[in-house]
């Protein structure tokens, strides 16, 4: 017994020590990073930053690339300037912009590399890449700079800047390092993950003075660099530059949706602002003037802005009403005991002559048909109960709730229900008559410029939509997101759009849109009137065209305008033609739109009146940038494609 126990006892600590033996041999001959650490005073690790996947419109067209740069770093402790003031007239700086950069370097660490100057042209670089070898410490490294081929989308699209101290302690994975630039808003945010692509490491040796004497071990131990998947939006790049000039000195929104597809194909948020302004190195004093401007043009429109939603809603509120029984396309309405105004037009016998005429009496009794569509005698219970079954059959179309759109900070607005009144009243001790607005669009309903042009797609699909998305592929293979090919059904049955899309026929051919209709293009339209407390009302249009076959679906809201049939409609109908046909037929109404200024209108938060704006130049009110910025030619394709082929 002991002598087998003996046995066990050797053999285990032979096992142990074998171990320890194979171990050694891996780490002093096979594992090459201890070597590394070993020799860190002669082998430098190099990381190598990916250029950020490119963005194209749905035609094939750039629109965001990569431009080469270079960052100069400094390792404050290997710091030798003897003349300080020649150091500064070299890089261009003051003393005092190079005496806070070294405070601000040292600070981060005074034994590792950190960002001094960030992106020097490839012409910069030239000019004092020999003259830098004089000064130890600092050092080059290639980066890139997005680009953008024209001066649109800016708040779409989103912007990159470097990494914040809060965002470096709460990645999840250790990616990002100090100075590292990551996408901040947009496009580029919600994708950041497939846009910024895989880093590469190269080991190369170098003498004590820093100089580079080539690869280490002949690059075996190096790894490419593989850039980020690019981008295949819906936007039209033509009809989004287009759009833009009609909303020049306008604020509000543009947004047009290919109904089949929910692809976005335009979204404008205006004033706008050239997106090279912050894809430079003066992001820092650009974006403080953005912030500055009183038209607060990073405030994305489309998304977060909330409007009521005015007329416009009117054709939500007829195709529930017919789904749900409580009229039929024949329905007609007297004008009596009704609290809300008539707009003097002509009788209202059907549904369709409703919504051309947008005739205020006609919905209101439409809506008080749908709270009592129930048995209960008690009035105030009756409006409860009929308010939460038309609430439910509301936020089927989107409304009052996150459609769930590719953009960040997305507003859900405002869709009242019983709880909602309940605060306000207490339970039970509200009515009918404390709601009644809510028939015409107006009231306690919260809607955004996105949700509106989702409703046009709605009853140009007469019953469906997709979930509203910018980007349909990513990467080589154009993948595409599973949320975004879910089709979401309103529960109103197709034959029902009928009648109401022939009224919306009616409202452009005859009816409140009728001077701004577009020849040889049937558009199914809805003026709204958005009422304001602050200055002019504004102007609300929502369309799709052509009826026959829908292939765009639009909403155009535009402050403080006034009547839909004023500015909205006008612009909106000018976008489909545009889209549909590449030509505009009606140069007077493009002229009209172009010069139209309703930004002089437009009363501020704390502005008692609006301020005076100088609209000579026909310019969106945005800060100049600190330095102009010139967008070389996308020249990076090559580069980005050899990155990727690394895989």
């Amino acid at each position: 017994m002991l002598e087998s126990r003996r046995f066990v006892i050797i053999g285990f600590f032979a096992l142990v020590g074998l171990i320890y033996l194979l171990r050694l041999f891996y780490l002093q001959v096979l594992d090459e990073s201890y070597s590394i650490e070993s020799s860190s005073n002669s082998i430098k690790r190099v990381i190598e930053i990916p250029f950020r996947g490119q963005i194209y419109d749905r035609n094939g067209k750039l629109i965001v690339y990569n431009t080469p740069v270079y960052d100069l770093l400094v390792t404050p402790y290997k710091v030798r300037v003897d003349d300080t003031l020649r150091f500064c007239q070299v890089l261009g700086i003051e003393r005092r912009d190079f005496d806070s950069l070294m405070t601000a370097a040292s600070a981060y660490s005074r034994q590792k590399p950190s960002l001094f100057l960030r992106q020097l042209s490839k012409e910069d670089f030239a000019s004092i890449q020999d003259i830098m070898v004089d000064y130890s410490g600092f050092e080059f490294a290639k980066s890139s700079l997005r680009t953008y081929t024209a001066p649109t989308l800016a708040n779409t699209l989103g912007y990159v800047s470097e990494i914040t101290k809060t965002q470096l302690e709460k990645q999840e994975e250790p990616y990002y390092r100090q100075s590292d630039y990551i996408g901040q808003s947009g496009i580029e945010k919600i994708y950041e993950n497939d846009l910024r692509g895989k880093r590469g490491t190269k080991f190369v040796m170098q003498n004590v003075a820093g100089v580079y004497k080539g690869p280490w071990k002949n690059g075996e131990l190096d790894t490419m660099a593989v850039a980020g998947d690019n981008l295949y939006s819906g936007i039209d790049l033509e009809v989004q530059q287009y759009a833009d000039s009609l909303m020049v000195n306008k604020v509000g929104s543009v947004v047009a949706i290919e109904p089949k597809t929910g692809q976005i194909i335009s979204m404008v948020s205006a004033p706008t602002y050239d997106p090279n302004l912050l894809a430079s190195r003066y992001f820092s004093k650009n974006f403080a003037a953005l912030v500055r401007n009183p038209y607060k043009p990073l405030f994305n429109r489309p998304v977060m802005a909330s409007y009521r939603p005015g007329s416009t809603f009117k054709l939500i509120q007829a195709l529930i009403g017919l789904q749900e029984g409580v009229i039929t396309p024949g329905s007609g309405f007297t004008h009596a005991n009704c609290p809300v105004g008539c707009h003097n037009h002509p009788a209202t016998s059907t549904v369709a002559l409703g919504v051309t005429h947008s005739c205020n009496p006609y919905f209101y009794n439409v809506f008080r048909r749908l709270i009592y569509k129930n048995n209960i005698k008690n009035t105030f219970k009756a409006s409860a109960v009929g308010l939460d079954a038309w609430h439910d059959n509301i936020a089927k179309f989107g409304i009052g709730q996150r459609l769930g759109i590719d953009l960040p900070s997305e507003y859900k607005g405002n869709l009242p229900n019983k709880k909602y009144y309940d605060r306000f009243y207490g339970e039970y001790r509200w009515k009918f008559s404390n709601i009644y607005s809510l028939s015409i669009g107006e009231g306690e309903l919260l809607i955004t410029p996105l949700k509106m042009a989702n409703v046009a797609a709605i009853i140009a699909n007469r019953g469906y939509f997709y979930t509203p998305h910018v980007i349909h592929g990513v990467g080589d293979k154009k993948k595409v997101k599973a949320e975004y090919l879910v089709r979401h059904e309103t529960g109103v049955d197709p034959h029902n759009f009928d009648p109401v899309i022939e009224g919306m026929i009616g409202a452009v051919e005859a009816g409140t849109a009728r001077r701004s209709r577009v020849e040889g293009i049937t558009i199914a339209g809805k003026t709204g009137t958005s009422q304001n407390k602050r200055g002019d009302d504004h102007s609300i249009f929502i369309a799709f065209a052509p009826v026959e076959n829908p292939k765009i679906a639009i909403a155009v809201f535009v402050e403080n305008a006034g009547a839909g049939g004023v500015a909205a409609a006008p612009i909106a109908n000018l976008i489909i033609e545009k889209y549909l046909t590449r030509k505009i037929t009606n140069k007077a109404l493009e002229e009209r739109m172009l010069k139209a200024d309703f930004m002089s209108k437009v009363i501020l938060p704390g502005q008692k009146k609006p301020i005076p704006v100088d609209t000579t130049k026909k310019k969106p009110v945005v800060p100049v940038p600190a330095k102009p910025v010139t967008p070389a030619k996308p020249v990076a394709t090559a580069s980005q494609n050899n990155q990727r082929k690394a895989l």
